[in-house]
């Protein structure tokens, strides 16, 4: 079932100011890109100042990544409630009162007096994050024609693509130059500049305010019970995967509850969503097969985006002696090479039938992933680098046509709802693809170094030739021959436990490969948007 088609030259409207003067679309698009980009790094450039953070304050590293867990589930509650926030107080106003509680928010946690206030303030810097991501690319949709959209989705890939690929880098440049501190204080200038031209370049189309003033005529009833359901849903979900790990998962009886919780109102919220007049989530929606399936592949896009992001970093710290820095700057690549192919993709997206992008996409990433496989531990900088570079360009030729598909029957008035929903999908998977990936990472080392084991026995002549060159190594350096052999046997034990480690991140590299694959036939179930002139 379609929502119908949006005719293009009957609709659109250029944007306008307050006294009907016309805007540059690029200025506006500017104008939201900036705080959006912003509020993306927030979610990943705290990652690398955990330590610190922890240290300065007096607090443990695990109480320190409530820090993170507060800031997810705080975006998850506010971000599918985006477009019903927007049609209840207008999308200018409900963007600015975004970018007001964001930059308010990002200063007391830079001022924050301890790990409590802090986790306070980050939850309050969520809420305000939660609501810019959507709005921004409801705006960048309705600011420019059918006809550049993708050039639209092209500046909004740049925020949400770019962004966590340098993160890590910049998190660790300013914590190791400055302080933690600033990593969150940086946000204010920022937030002041996007609230200036913010209030002079961004207005909200006639088509949406006229359905605004409509709903509201006609009497606005807040969904409590959807709002109740959304929240225990998506907040139990959002702890489960950040603490599910960390607390062994269904071992632990607090795990077990917020899975109940979860699975719960997220069952229920669909039932009840769909007779409402005015639902928290505008789940109709998913009724049009294209925004369907872009959502089911926007999901596996951020699976795969956060899920390798966090695996290539760990690996090159872990088992090849990077550095937090060396480790992020493995990433930018990966970032300058989305930077640099985005305005090509987004010319493209009007010119070549859009499906045909995301399977080129598909298979680029597949293929990135694939070769990262079949790297070992001796692989040079060069060589991770070129990887995620072509991995980069794979997630551009994903991301703008993607979201072009998903939007070509969305009506303008129902751009914000569907905005919501696209976001949570990519934000969804992207918590699925961080806490998967750590665990099958512990899982797969665990049983790739039991089958390791079961080769190293006292009985083997390759264990005990291994054994005495090392011994007889150690001995040449001054060491007794009894603490020879001990250290021999450490150091033998020591690369066994690294070789799993290696084979498990390899494991994890093929499957997000094949994972990719295995959605090639979700992309020609989806139906070829028109092109506009």
């Amino acid at each position: 079932m379609s929502l119908g088609p949006q005719p293009p030259a009957a609709t659109f409207a250029p944007p306008h100011n307050a006294r009907g003067e016309p805007l540059n679309p690029w200025m506006v698009a500017v104008t939201v890109a900036l705080t959006t980009f912003m509020e993306v790094l927030d979610i990943s450039i705290a990652n690398v100042a955990l330590r610190h953070i922890a240290g300065d304050l007096g607090a443990g590293e695990d109480e320190a990544t409530w820090v993170l867990t507060s800031y997810m589930v705080a975006n998850a509650i506010v971000l599918p409630i985006s477009g019903w926030m927007s049609s209840l107080l207008g999308r200018r106003r409900f963007y600015m009162l975004c970018v007001t509680l964001f930059t308010a928010s990002s200063l007391l946690c830079g001022l924050a007096p301890n790990l409590f206030m802090l986790i306070v303030f980050r939850t309050l810097q969520g809420m305000g994050g939660g609501g810019l991501q959507p709005s921004s690319q409801a705006i960048l949709s309705d600011t420019f024609p059918p006809a550049q959209r993708g050039m639209a989705f092209a500046v909004y890939g740049l925020t949400t693509v770019l962004a966590p690929a340098i993160g890590p880098t910049v998190g660790g440049w300013i914590t190791d130059s400055f302080n933690w501190r600033w990593i969150f204080l940086i946000n204010v200038p920022v937030g002041f500049v996007s609230l200036y031209f913010t209030s002079r370049l961004v207005f909200d189309p006639p088509q949406f305010t006229a359905q605004r003033l409509a709903q509201k005529a006609r009497g606005f009833k807040v969904d409590y019970l959807g709002f109740v359901l959304l929240t225990l849903g998506f907040g139990a979900l959002q702890i489960f995967l950040d603490k599910g790990q960390q607390e062994d998962w269904f071992d632990s009886h607090f795990i077990v509850t917020l899975a109940a919780i979860s699975s719960t109102a997220l069952l229920l919220l669909p039932w009840w969503e769909l007779r409402q007049k005015d639902p928290m989530v505008d789940i109709r929606l998913l009724r049009d097969k294209n925004f369907l399936f872009s959502n089911i592949l926007m999901f596996l896009l951020g699976f795969v985006l956060f899920g390798s992001t966090v695996l290539l970093p760990l690996l090159v710290q872990t088992l090849m002696g990077y550095s937090a820095m060396d480790a992020g700057m493995l990433l930018s690549p990966g970032g300058i090479a989305v930077l640099c192919f985005m305005p090509f993709i987004g010319m493209l997206v009007n010119r070549v039938d859009v499906r045909h992008m995301i399977t080129f996409g598909v298979l680029t990433n597949a293929l990135a992933l694939f070769l990262l496989s079949r790297t070992d531990l001796q692989a040079d900088y060069a060589s991770l680098a070129t990887l995620r570079v072509i991995q980069g360009v794979g997630l551009g030729f994903l991301f703008v046509p993607l979201n072009t598909i998903a939007f070509a029957n969305i009506p303008m008035a129902k751009s914000s709802n569907a905005s919501a929903i696209i976001n949570l999908s990519r934000n969804l998977g992207g918590s699925f693809g961080i806490s998967l990936m750590q665990t099958w990472l512990t899982q797969g080392t665990q049983r790739h170094q039991v089958d390791l084991v079961a080769h190293v026995t006292a009985f083997s002549s390759r264990t005990q030739d291994t054994l005495n060159t090392l011994a007889q190594s150690l001995m040449a350096q001054g060491v007794t021959t009894g603490e020879a052999l001990t250290k021999a046997q450490a150091v033998l034990m020591q690369s066994l436990q690294q070789q799993a480690a290696s084979l498990a991140f390899l494991d994890n590299f093929r499957l997000l490969a094949f994972l990719f694959l295995a959605f090639i036939p979700l992309v020609y179930v989806m139906k070829k948007p028109a092109r506009h002139r």
